[in-house]
């Protein structure tokens, strides 16, 4: 990433929100929102991209990240409150007409900001987790019936401080295997319910190539101040997301939008019935799978990436 970003630190929603921005001022604005366990950073592959077609970007920390605050209150962390810190800070820079872009549980933010703000969210670009209206009932509920006695990381994640003993004890081999690990998909373990995330032989390797020791540096920067917390607690939301999404039983997402996952994304296979569904909730909807291409699609295949999101912004997102 070559362009010199803004940075900025609002006071708004309850929290102080980290964000960056690059870009021309008079450029049409496009909000990136990032997922787990990642940080605005992780959009480096895009921001000059976008920046050179002449777009304003917008790149926060979401709550519980970086310098952004991270509350220590679970409730804090619903999908609803999410939306809100974005649409806050949207409120802040004046803008009335954005795209948005989400990644991971930036996605599901995205998903929801776009039922919220149907006008001003005027185009949509999802990646990994797909859309399929609200659940009838709490994802956790489904979980835990469908996991049985078997491990399922969602499910870790629920109980407050066990998952960030483990997680925080080193947050840079945690990083690594989360995000890099190439021998096992930590996402889809078969093994017993009461087992933890990692076993102690499992070891990360070397990074990727579009992953350097100075990239990892700053999503261990991230984590350096509140560990993982703050990033867990969004995880122990379903029930509440579920309980203060109810008023948007039944809402499809009716902006022009794009789907883009990996051909080898676990998520895939996860949300199965989800993407099979996802074009009765989407409407407006163009999918694309990219291989090969595991979870961290717009690093994996930033190249293509890149040039389906220009397109599809000058197509879809004209001024």
């Amino acid at each position: 990433m070559n362009s010199t970003a803004d940075h900025f630190q609002l006071d708004l929603n309850g929290i102080s929100l980290s964000l960056y921005s690059a870009g021309p001022e008079e450029g049409r604005p496009v909000w990136l929102l990032h997922g787990f366990p990642e940080c605005w950073y992780s959009w480096r592959n895009q921001i000059d991209s976008l920046v050179a077609a002449g777009y304003r970007v917008f790149v926060p920390e979401m709550r519980g990240y970086g310098l952004s605050s991270a509350p220590v209150d679970v409730s804090a962390y619903d999908v609803l409150t999410l939306c809100g810190d974005v649409r806050a800070a949207m409120d802040h820079f004046g803008h009335r007409q954005v795209a948005l872009i989400g990644h991971d549980w930036g996605a599901m933010v995205a998903w929801y900001l776009a039922l919220l703000e149907p006008e001003r969210v005027t185009a949509l670009v999802t990646m990994s987790v797909p859309f399929a209206g609200r659940p009838r009932r709490p994802a956790t509920e489904i979980m835990r019936e469908a996991s049985g006695d078997r491990f399922n990381y969602i499910l870790y994640f629920q109980q407050p401080g066990r998952a960030e003993r483990e997680l925080d004890a080193d947050i840079d081999r945690t990083l690594r295997l989360l995000m890099y690990y190439q021998e096992r998909n930590l996402l889809l373990q078969n093994k017993p319910a009461d087992g933890t995330l990692f076993e102690d032989d499992m070891q990360p390797g070397p990074l990727p190539d579009w992953c350097s020791e100075d990239d990892l540096a700053v999503y261990r920067q991230t984590f350096a101040e509140h560990g993982f917390r703050g990033a867990l607690n969004w995880y122990r939301n379903f029930e509440r997301n579920w309980q203060v999404t109810e008023p948007l039983q039944g809402r499809k997402i009716m902006q022009p939008t794009m789907f883009l996952i990996g051909d080898h994304d676990p998520v895939g296979e996860l949300e199965a019935y989800t993407l099979k569904k996802m074009p009765e909730w989407v409407p407006d909807l163009e999918r694309h799978e990219l291989a090969p291409c595991g979870h961290w699609i717009q690093n994996e295949q930033a190249g293509r990436v890149n040039t389906l999101l220009l397109d599809f912004l000058a197509r879809r997102f004209a001024s």
